[in-house]
């Protein structure tokens, strides 16, 4: 997944949406809601693009042989 500029530009463009959210003054994000989850996903998928490693492969087990983010 390094360097997938597709999953960096979406992942961004999550991350931007939360934060227009939050100083628009549509969601308080101090508070906890389900947005910290968007959030998390959004940051993990990002940082996932330049440094290939990918939390979510590294918990279900997949990608060992080929390193790459989700098996592929």
């Amino acid at each position: 997944m390094k360097g997938n500029k597709a999953v960096r530009m979406m992942s961004a463009m999550v991350l931007i949406a939360l934060v227009l959210t939050h100083f628009s003054g549509q969601m308080n994000l101090l508070a906890p809601t389900w947005l910290w989850l968007a959030a998390f996903v959004g940051f993990m998928a990002f940082q996932a693009t330049f440094t290939g490693f990918c939390p979510a492969s590294k918990m279900l087990g997949e990608g060992k042989k080929s390193g790459a983010c989700c098996g592929s």
